[in-house]
């Protein structure tokens, strides 16, 4: 596969301007998103009062949701593929609110992980397919500020839904009021959308993309055949296994450990999302200076130092700058392994973006499973220990993957 990207003709300051203010846009519906994928950590303990189970058993409402993002990119992918990557993200908008609003009336728990899995699946159709629309229309060079910038609205959200989270959980209107709220911003941020959709041009369908349910299958396989590609999965997976999993936990952990309240507990956790701004605000610079290599392996370096930090430190104020560390060493890591997915194979970019979220996010769920069962049977040094013996193993194979891979592979 060739490394040039797809996207190379010239464009006018108008059509510049246009994609620039649809990039907005689709900034603010990861915001959205972002939330509504961290809201639920700091509501846990809520839910476990609530419905009188364990905070382990409470974290299906956030198992259910990953596993739905995670199996649902293999659907959304393709059809972005085919139908148009804006338009199908303007229905999943649509489909969050009403996803959102089905978690907030839910008579009980067992409902309420079903609607939040419901929207999982509607929620797999906006930041996938919004970087892989970044992928078709913003060139190479560009894309990688581009991608940083876009990612500012993700990580607002996901500090914002960290911190709601945790304030919804000590509030009278509890976990009903978050989700109630997130429907809201939903659907402002879905009919924004839908009125530019509307004036965008029909995308036209190419011979790649047709051929009945066989597409799927076809785009599927077209990029697990690059062996590059499979080790990008490998690592977002790892990723989403041993921080992502852990990390729906710290709240809970903060909270038992130091007798915080949820609220403080939310907003020390929520300067993760500082850290990846930091790194957002920074990123051509980094690009620059260190290079994606070395990007990695200080990243796994630092999200490993971070769940050490969280098992020693007798501090509780020390998880703030901690939480704040370990964002900004995640995006050293992921936004270079993001940079990679959205060039993989940009024949098929929907499919290969929605792969690495599959990926992401499959991890995830494994990785909540796995942490919940280990709090709720040995404690939580063994999560800890565990999650930073892995980031810093995966840090440093993947860089030393890119240090080998030939300059030719795609």
């Amino acid at each position: 596969m060739s490394s040039e990207p797809a996207t190379t003709a010239t464009s006018s300051p108008a059509d510049d301007a246009q994609r620039d203010s649809t990039i907005l846009l689709m900034a603010c519906a990861a915001f959205f998103s972002g939330a509504a994928l961290r809201i639920s950590d700091g509501l846990l303990p809520r839910l476990a009062r609530d419905f009188s189970i364990t905070p382990g058993a409470a974290g299906q409402v956030v198992i259910s949701f990953s596993v739905a993002y995670g199996l649902m990119q293999l659907v959304f992918g393709p059809l972005g593929d085919r139908y148009g990557k804006a338009r199908l993200m303007c229905l999943a908008l649509f489909g969050c609110a009403a996803g959102a609003l089905a978690s907030a009336l839910a008579p009980g728990f067992d409902a309420l992980v079903w609607s939040r899995m419901a929207w999982g699946m509607a929620a797999a159709g906006v930041i996938p397919l919004a970087m892989a629309w970044i992928g078709d229309n913003v060139p190479y060079a560009q894309r990688q500020a581009t991608l940083a910038r876009f990612l500012t609205g993700t990580l607002s959200g996901m500090m914002a839904g960290q911190l709601a989270g945790g304030l919804f959980a000590d509030l009278a209107a509890g976990w009903r009021g978050a989700f109630f709220t997130l429907a809201a911003g939903f659907t402002l941020v879905a009919g924004l959308l839908l009125s530019r959709v509307r004036r965008m041009p029909t995308q036209q369908t190419s011979a790649t993309h047709t051929g009945g349910a066989f597409f799927f299958l076809r785009n599927l396989q077209a990029v697990l055949q690059i062996p590059w590609a499979r080790r990008v999965l490998l690592a977002v997976a790892a990723e989403g296994v041993f921080l992502l999993g852990p990390m729906a936990f710290l709240p809970t952990y903060l909270h038992t450990r130091h007798g915080l309240t949820l609220a403080l507990a939310s907003g020390l956790i929520a300067l993760y999302a500082v850290g990846g701004l930091v790194y957002a605000l920074s990123a051509r610079r980094l690009v620059a200076s260190l290079g994606e290599r070395r990007m990695v392996f200080v990243g796994g370096i630092l999200m490993a130092a971070a769940y050490l930090s969280l098992w020693l430190s007798p501090w509780w104020i020390a998880a703030g700058p901690i939480a704040l560390l370990m964002g900004f060493g995640t995006y050293l890591f992921h936004n270079t392994l993001q940079t990679h997915a959205t060039q993989m194979a940009p024949a098929s970019r929907g499919t290969a973006v929605a792969l690495f979220a599959f990926c992401l996010f499959g991890g995830q769920a494994l990785g909540v499973t796995l942490s919940g069962w280990t709090i709720d049977h040995l404690g939580y040094a063994p999560m800890l220990l565990t999650a930073a013996g892995a980031l810093l193993l995966t840090g440093w194979a993947f860089a030393r993957a890119l240090a080998r891979r030939p300059s030719a592979a795609g």
